[in-house]
């Protein structure tokens, strides 16, 4: 089956429900619900592709349990980080009202819209693989799995050992467990998890389509809303402590920090 109209379907289905999400945003006045919701907005989406995906029971079963488990867990940890500084907003959206001062929730209207079509294009992968028609899971589907349990494994690890390091280290750069080798493991095995999403597809009919995902996550996460957001902010707060532990430590990929 080809995938197109339930990406189609999604995409459509994804903007609408972030429409919904900007309305309680502007009552709020606080932009930054969107990261929640954009995390919890895949579940749904999942479970949509695996009912009415023509695909094998199990696969679709398999995938959208997985989806759902990430998004889940993704979308309760910013709602903490999120509502724990309510009413303060996420800098970059303070960021964004500054650049647009007037009609600026217009501006948050198209920037929840675009985020609702990136939940479409991101969930390719599911889409794929939920209209695969062929029986049984293969040995792709079995290392999409196995991937996915490292990936969010450890960026439940590095979540963890983020939040741990600051209830006791207020204002230091934390560079322990997983910080040391990475100065953003979380982004990593992030990243790692939407590898697995592609691994899992690539085996079904249009499965190359579904390698889109992870090479687009990869570039928001280096280039656009990972890192560098994270680290003006950090060098901002930090000063020459994160500057010294930027010059010693990889950026995205764990690696041994130099000396």
């Amino acid at each position: 089956m080809n995938p197109l109209p339930l990406v189609i379907v999604g995409c459509g289905g994804a903007m609408v429900m972030m429409a919904g999400v900007w309305f309680f945003a502007r009552r709020m006045n606080n932009a930054g619900i969107v990261d929640v919701w954009w995390a919890f907005g895949f579940a749904p989406l999942a479970v949509f592709y695996g009912v009415f995906g023509s695909g094998h029971a199990v696969r679709n079963g398999l995938i959208a349990a997985m989806v759902c488990a990430w998004s889940l867990r993704l979308g309760l940890h910013l709602h903490r980080r999120v509502m724990g500084h309510h009413p303060v907003e996420d800098p970059r959206y303070q960021a964004l009202r500054e650049r647009f001062p007037r009609r600026t929730w217009t501006m948050f209207l198209g920037f929840f819209l675009l985020q609702g079509l990136l939940i479409g294009i991101l969930s390719l992968p599911v889409a794929v693989a939920c209209a695969n028609p062929l029986p049984g899971v293969g040995v792709l589907e079995i290392a999409g799995v196995l991937l996915w349990l490292t990936g969010i494994g450890g960026e439940a690890i590095a979540d963890q050992q983020l939040a741990y390091f600051k209830s006791r280290a207020k204002g230091r750069v934390c560079d322990l467990g997983l910080w040391r080798y990475s100065r953003h493991p979380n982004y990593f095995f992030e990243w790692v998890v939407w590898i697995s999403y592609a691994v899992f597809a690539i085996g079904s009919p249009w499965g190359w389509a579904g390698l889109l995902s992870p090479l687009l996550m990869l570039f928001l996460l280096v280039r656009v809303t990972g890192i560098p957001p994270a680290e003006a902010r950090l060098v901002a707060t930090r000063g020459e402590a994160y500057l010294d532990y930027r010059r010693r430590t990889s950026a995205f990929v764990p690696w041994f920090p130099k000396s």
